[in-house]
C-alpha cells in the first residue's frame, strides 16, 4: 500500500501548478477519498490541503526569487486568481509577502517533497477483532474539544468531570450493547488529525437506535463494520500510541480502509500514568483494491 500512496503523492506533485484532484490521487492509492485524507494526515502529521499549499508556496518562492516572471504571472501559474490571494497564501507559509521576499532576499520556509516508507523500530503486537454491528445510538452529552497527541486532554477531562451523578446513573441504565458501559465517541469536524484539530466529544453509552432521553443528547451511528483494538498500558500514552499505530501500521498492512463515523473508546478512568485496559473502535470497510503490503 505504501507504494500506491507514494504514486498518489507523485500525482499530487505533478498537479501543483493546476487544480489538485484529490479523488484521482485516492483512486491511484486504491482507497476512498475519505480514507486517503485521513491516512495522509496520520502519516504526514498535517492535513493534505496544508501540505499541498506548502509545496505550492515552496515552488512559487523559487520563482519569486528568480525574478523571471512577474508576481501576478507566478500567482496565476500556481492557481491563484489574484495577486492578493497569492500574497495571503505566500505569507501564511513564509511569514512575508512575495514582493518583500523578492526585494530583500529574506529567509523563506521550504516544505520538502514527501514520501512514505516503512521504518521498523521494534516488535509491536496489535490485538484486534472485526465486528459487524447494526445501527445503534450513543446517548449522552457532548463537548467541543481539541485533539491532543501526547498527555492528558484537559478539555476532555473537564467534560467528563462535569457530568453529574444523575446523568451517569441514567446512562448506565440505558447501556445494553457493545461497546459496554460508559464510553467516549469522537466525531472529527475535518479530515485533519493535527494537534489542536477539533472534534465533538461524546460521553455516553451504546443503546437502541430509537432510544430518546429528554435530558441527554443522541448521536446516531449507522450499521457497519468496526475494527476493535484491545490495549493495556499507562493512560493516556498507551492509547495515543495505539491510535497512531492503527493508522500508520495496521491500515497500510491490512485490506481495510476507514469510513465515516465516530471513533469509540471504552476505558476505565484512572489517574494519569496508571495502567488501564482500553478498547478502541474504528469504523472500517473492506477495500477490494487494498491488499496487505
Amino acid at each position: 500500500m505504501l507504494e500506491r500512496l507514494n504514486q498518489a503523492l507523485d500525482h499530487l506533485e505533478a498537479c501543483l501548478d493546476q487544480e489538485v484532484d484529490v479523488a484521482e490521487a485516492a483512486r491511484i492509492a486504491a482507497v476512498s477519498e475519505y480514507h486517503f485524507r485521513r491516512l495522509f494526515s496520520a502519516l504526514a502529521g498535517m492535513p493534505l490541503p496544508v501540505y499541498v499549499r506548502r509545496r505550492r508556496m515552496t515552488l512559487a518562492a523559487a520563482e519569486v526569487l528568480a525574478g523571471e516572471r512577474t508576481l501576478l504571472d507566478v500567482a496565476v501559474r500556481y492557481g491563484y486568481g489574484s495577486g492578493e490571494a497569492f500574497a495571503r497564501a505566500f505569507r501564511s507559509v513564509h511569514g512575508i509577502g512575495p514582493g518583500e521576499a523578492r526585494r530583500t532576499g529574506a529567509l523563506l520556509t521550504a516544505q520538502p517533497r514527501m514520501s512514505f516508507r516503512v521504518v521498523v523500530e521494534g516488535s509491536t503486537t496489535m490485538r484486534y477483532r472485526i465486528v459487524e454491528k447494526e445501527a445503534f445510538r450513543i446517548v449522552g452529552r457532548k463537548a467541543r474539544v481539541p485533539l491532543v497527541h501526547e498527555g492528558a486532554n484537559a478539555v476532555a477531562t473537564a467534560h467528563m468531570e462535569s457530568l453529574d451523578e444523575r446523568a451517569i446513573v441514567r446512562m448506565k441504565e440505558l447501556a445494553d450493547r457493545e461497546p459496554e458501559g460508559i464510553l467516549s465517541a469522537a466525531v472529527y469536524l475535518t479530515d485533519s488529525r493535527e494537534e489542536g484539530a477539533e472534534a465533538d466529544y461524546w460521553i455516553g453509552v451504546a443503546t437502541g437506535p430509537e432510544t430518546t432521553v429528554e435530558e441527554l443528547g443522541a448521536l446516531d451511528v449507522p450499521a457497519g463494520t468496526w475494527a476493535v483494538f484491545d490495549n493495556d498500558g499507562p493512560y493516556p500514552s498507551a492509547l495515543q500510541e495505539l491510535w497512531r499505530d492503527v493508522f500508520t501500521q495496521w491500515f497500510p498492512s491490512n485490506p481495510y480502509t476507514s469510513r465515516p463515523g465516530p471513533e469509540l473508546l471504552r476505558t476505565q478512568p484512572v489517574e494519569i500514568g496508571e495502567e488501564t485496559h482500553s478498547q478502541l473502535w474504528i469504523p472500517i470497510e473492506r477495500s477490494s483494491g487494498n491488499t496487505p503490503a
